[in-house]
């Protein structure tokens, strides 16, 4: 899934002119979100005060979910806890919803999303 996602999103800057952030962003995002996950996990080991469900959400939700779903896998952390488990995913989907229709915009206009701004020109 994430080579996926990084193989679409490459090929949406390319052809679309995305701006170059993008891709930086959605890659510095992820690198914080597994810093975090690890630290989390870390802490949860020693009994020590914990991340909150809330930042780890959020953190996905601005893009570093990539990192995220590694540093699941990586520390073995968040992967039995069902709610959590529904709430990350949801914030995969509108991450990912949004980046769709930011694409959709830059590839199409406006228009492409169904609005019709040809009266405010006039």
């Amino acid at each position: 899934m994430l080579v996926v996602f990084a193989g679409a999103l490459a090929l949406a800057v390319a052809a679309y002119d995305l701006p170059w952030w993008l891709g930086a962003w959605y890659g510095a995002a992820s690198v914080v979100a597994f810093v975090v996950y690890g630290a989390d996990k870390s802490a949860a080991r020693r009994a020590a005060p914990r991340v909150s469900e809330r930042t780890l959400l959020a953190l996905g939700l601005v893009g570093g979910w990539p990192g995220a779903l590694v540093a699941q896998q990586v520390f073995r952390h968040k992967t039995r806890k069902r709610t959590f488990r529904r709430a990350f995913w949801t914030t995969v989907l509108l991450n990912v919803v949004v980046l769709a229709l930011l694409i959709a915009w830059v590839a199409g206009g406006p228009a492409l999303l169904g609005a019709d701004y040809s009266g405010m020109l006039q």
